[in-house]
């Protein structure tokens, strides 16, 4: 997390007072621990950093944000938004009430269509960004995000750039890749980030994150490969080669997109390369990019026409400043016009900040109305009598609405005890098709995986097709502790624990021919299936490629993380034996809807 306190100068421009960095860790990486990881570090900010404002715009992360730029046919002024939010609806992969959204026409193309960049992020996530700056006492005034920040703060420092040029910037998590040429601007979001350099040496060298980070931030660089000499130090060594692969899938979406930026978007071929984010910094990073892309490549200074504050510790700051441009772009926000301007504050957020100022006129309203209250005291006394003349009658009526009441509440009761026996009936039905659809989608995500490798692998055989195959060997399914069910013995796997540990081959019961014994009912255990080990074998292809096994077993891991049923993969060691023409590995994958028992 990156936090700045900016002010304006005489010159017009902006003076940076104050800034402040901080790790987010593992925990900043989990969606379940982000926000209280956020919290934390900005309190912590907050009480180190001499920080006056409370006023502040905030920055969404890249991995949280869908973007897309679309062509709309040329239109009245009057129709564009109406256009743009019928293709905001076909475009964004959510219901458009559960996300904030915004749009920006960036201009006409060749053939006078409108050009727009649409922008949305679920609305949890920007409440989350609001309850944390009100928890640490900040007023949000604009959400931004990041590749809008990237661009609005590289314009205007390198606003006078002839030709095309390309930004790189490399988060922890994710990293954005920006084009700019003649007033045209693209941006992508990919999702490969130096979290992945330390959970890779953390997972090879059996160290915890938060100590695998500190040896790649003291030891780290990029392999530069072929005849360049290895580090001495063998966990500088291993921390270069795993950042080699990173950088080298990362690579692989940098020229991908820039395939696409040219046939898609109409654009040129980039001139120069700038790199920024804290990735980018770790040693011969600059010449892989330099030597992969044949491109002249520079650091991304943000600062450039900024001006610094006397009291600023200059050394310190050269640290970090590769890294500030999106909190220099959130600056230039309150300063004018931007290139860029989008703002996802959401609605809930909207009326808490307009009910704050509205404050004093309902303080004023009160007074009226304890005004009115004590003229009507006065009228009570009248209006007393008619009402007791009415009070018998509503006592009547009231007794008889009490009955009906009863009489509602017990068939509401009823009704209520049928859905929930539907509901069961419904989900058992369903359940007897759970695991077929599990292993379906795991061969749909290997048969592509397969063909990815398949394409690659014949790139680096001079155009020859070459056999890929991946496949599972066994797949182990997690119970949870004190679970009832006991597998058949004369089932295949043979004896396996009826509790705690893994049920092996043998899914859990759920009734029919052949199915697992269990001990005590099947429904209403409270208990879940949330998590599979599937034990993977793939043909060795190390020959062609030193990479070649890694990266189809890492394309696996993508795949099911991205598909529908997963919501995340982990992947183990590969097991690469020089005996044989098979190499395994093992992946536990997270099911989105857990399998209950």
């Amino acid at each position: 997390m990156k936090m700045a306190e900016f002010e304006p100068n005489a010159a017009g421009g902006l003076r940076l007072k104050q800034y402040g960095v901080k790790a987010l860790g593992i925990e900043g990486s989990k969606e379940d621990g982000r926000e209280g990881a956020i919290l934390k570090a900005l309190q912590e900010l907050l009480g180190e950093k001499s920080f006056v404002s409370r006023e502040s715009n905030v920055c969404a992360p890249g991995f949280h944000v869908f973007s897309k730029f679309v062509k709309l046919p040329p239109v009245d002024t009057s129709k564009a938004t109406q256009i743009i939010r019928y293709e905001a609806q076909q475009n964004v992969p959510f219901p458009l009430d559960e996300v904030v959204w915004d749009y920006q026409i960036l201009g006409t193309s060749a053939t006078n269509e409108l050009e727009v960049l649409l922008v949305a992020v679920k609305s949890e996530i920007i409440e989350g960004l609001f309850r944390v700056g009100e928890t640490a006492g900040l007023k949000i005034k604009l959400v931004d995000v990041s590749s809008a920040s990237l661009c609005n703060a590289f314009r205007y420092n390198y606003g006078d750039l002839e030709g095309c040029s390309m930004l790189l910037d490399i988060g922890a998590k994710t990293s954005n890749l920006l084009f700019f040429e003649k007033g045209k601007v693209y941006a992508r979001s990919i999702t490969i980030g130096a979290n992945a350099i330390t959970q890779d040496f953390a997972n090879e060298s059996k160290t915890r994150f938060a100590e695998a980070e500190g040896i790649k931030l003291e030891k780290g660089s990029v392999s530069l490969g072929g005849a360049y000499e290895e580090p001495e130090d063998p966990q500088a060594a291993a921390i270069a080669k795993i950042a080699r692969q990173i950088m080298t899938r990362l690579h692989i979406q940098v020229n991908q997109t820039i395939q696409f930026y040219r046939s898609q978007q109409g654009g040129s071929a980039p001139e120069r390369l700038f790199l920024s984010g804290g990735a980018s910094v770790m040693p011969y990073t600059a010449q892989f990019f330099a030597e992969k892309l044949n491109l002249p490549v520079d650091y991304f200074n943000p600062l450039r026409n900024i001006e610094l504050d006397p009291g600023l510790d200059l050394e310190d700051l050269s640290k970090y400043a590769h890294a500030m441009g999106e909190v220099v772009g959130l600056a230039l926000r309150d300063l004018a016009h931007c290139p860029v301007e989008l703002n996802l504050m959401p609605k809930s957020s909207i009326q808490r900040q307009e009910f704050a100022q509205k404050k004093p006129y309902l303080v004023a309203a009160m007074m009226g109305v304890g005004l009115a209250t004590l003229m009507v005291a006065l009228a009570e006394g009248k209006i007393a009598e008619v009402l007791s003349a009415k009070k018998e009658d509503v006592h009547r009526t009231l007794e008889q609405m009490t009955k009906k009441s009863q009489q509602l509440k017990l068939a509401m009761d009823t009704r209520t005890k049928l859905n929930k026996e539907a509901e069961g009936m419904m989900e058992l039905s369903e359940s007897h098709f759970y695991w077929m659809k599990i292993l379906a989608e795991v061969r749909q995500v290997m048969m592509e995986a397969e063909a990815g490798a398949q394409a690659k692998l014949a790139g680096a055989n001079n155009g020859t097709s070459v056999d890929v195959g991946v496949w599972v060997d066994d797949f182990e399914l997690e119970l949870p502790p004190g679970s009832p069910y006991t597998p058949d013995d004369s089932a295949p796997g043979g004896n396996q624990p009826s509790y705690g540990g893994r049920y092996g081959r043998n899914p859990p019961p759920r009734g029919g021919r052949g199915a697992p014994a269990a001990r005590g009912p099947v429904a209403g255990t409270g208990q879940e299936i949330s998590d599979i080990d599937l034990i993977c074998k793939g043909v060795d292809r190390r020959m062609i490629s030193p990479s070649a096994n890694s990266d189809l077993a890492y394309a696996v891991k993508q795949g099911l993380t991205n598909s529908a049923s997963f919501s995340d993969a982990m992947l183990g060691p590969l097991d690469e034996k020089k005996e044989t023409n098979l190499f395994s590995f093992t992946l536990t994958v997270h099911l989105r809807h857990p399998y209950k028992l």
